[in-house]
C-alpha cells in the first residue's frame, strides 16, 4: 500500500534553515528531523525566538532549509501551495470585501462561478458560528470573529496541511479558550493535519496530539510527547493532576540550559531519580 495513500503526511530530513545575509545571517533550526502523521494535531511548543514561526514558514514554502529535506505526501515542498493553508496570529482579510466575500476569496482566485463559492463560504461560516454575520465587513467582528473568519477562508481550499502561528495569541484569555474549543470542534470534523505553532503550554497540552518541544536558538526538537487525553476535551482538564504534572514538565524544558541534563518525564507524583525516563503522556 502506498505509504502516502491518506493525504497530509509531513515528513522532514536534516533541516537547518538560515536566515539573513553575509555577516548578519544565523541559524534559525539547526537539523530538525520531523514527521506528522495525516489527520494529527502537533503543536510546536518554544520560547520566543526559537525557529518556531520560521519552521512554520518553512513548512508553508515561504522559507527554504539551507540544508535537508521537507515534503508534504511525499512531494517535495518548494513553494507557497493551497493544499498548505497558513493562519496567522494577525488576520489576513481583505477590510473592502465583507465576510462572505473574503472567505471564498480563495475560491474566485481559481475561477469557480460567484453561486457556487458563496455556497461553500456560507458552509464555512456556518461551521465557525458566522453564518449571521456573512454580509459584515471585517471591522465590524470582534477579534475572535475575525479570527473565525480567517480560519474559514482558510479551510474553503480544504488543506491537506493547516498551519497555525499563534493564531490565538492577540485574544483575551475567555475569547481564546473558546477559539480553541471551536478549533478541536473543527478538527474533530475535518480532520486535516494541524501543526500549530506555540509558546502557550497550556494552549499546546489542550490541543495536541502530540507536542514537539523546541531549544532556545537554534532550534532543535528536545522532547516528543505524546498526550493520552481523551476527545473530545474541555477546560475542565487544565485542572487535573496529570495536565498539572505535563505542565511542569513542559516548564523545565523551556527553562532548559543547553549543555545540561534534559529534565525528564515521571511518572505522576513521583520524583525523577526513583524511575527511568517516561517520553509518553499518562
Amino acid at each position: 500500500m502506498n505509504r502516502y495513500h491518506q493525504p497530509g503526511r509531513v515528513d522532514g530530513h536534516a533541516l537547518s534553515i538560515r536566515l539573513g545575509q553575509g555577516r548578519e545571517a544565523f541559524e534559525a533550526v539547526q537539523c530538525v528531523d520531523l514527521a506528522v502523521e495525516a489527520g494529527e494535531f502537533v503543536c510546536i511548543l518554544g520560547p520566543s525566538g526559537c525557529g518556531k514561526s520560521t519552521l512554520l514558514g518553512a513548512l508553508a514554502g515561504h522559507l527554504i532549509p539551507s540544508t535537508g529535506r521537507l515534503s508534504l505526501d511525499g512531494q517535495p515542498i518548494s513553494g507557497p501551495s493551497p493544499q498548505r493553508g497558513m493562519v496567522f496570529q494577525q488576520h489576513t482579510l481583505l477590510p473592502w470585501r465583507n465576510v462572505l466575500d473574503n472567505v471564498a476569496f480563495g475560491l474566485k482566485m481559481q475561477g469557480l462561478g460567484k453561486a457556487e463559492r458563496h455556497r461553500k463560504a456560507a458552509e464555512l461560516l456556518q461551521l465557525v458560528g458566522l453564518a449571521e454575520f456573512a454580509g459584515r465587513w471585517p471591522s465590524q467582528l470582534s477579534g475572535g470573529m475575525q479570527q473565525r473568519a480567517e480560519i474559514a477562508r482558510v479551510l474553503i481550499n480544504r488543506p491537506r496541511l493547516l498551519l497555525m502561528d499563534e493564531p490565538f495569541g492577540a485574544l483575551d484569555a475567555q475569547t481564546r479558550s473558546r477559539m480553541q474549543e471551536l478549533l478541536l470542534d473543527i478538527w474533530a470534523r475535518i480532520r486535516t493535519t494541524v501543526v500549530f505553532v506555540t509558546h502557550d503550554i497550556d494552549e499546546a497540552l489542550f490541543l495536541a496530539d502530540r507536542i514537539l518541544v523546541m531549544s532556545p536558538r537554534p532550534g532543535r526538537f528536545i522532547e516528543d510527547l505524546r498526550l493520552d487525553f481523551p476527545r473530545p476535551r474541555r477546560t475542565s482538564l487544565l485542572t487535573s493532576p496529570e495536565f498539572t504534572h505535563l505542565k511542569r514538565h513542559c516548564l523545565a524544558l523551556l527553562r532548559h540550559e543547553d549543555g545540561r541534563e534534559l529534565p525528564r518525564l515521571t511518572p505522576l507524583g513521583l520524583p525523577a531519580n526513583d524511575h527511568p525516563p517516561l517520553r509518553i503522556a499518562l
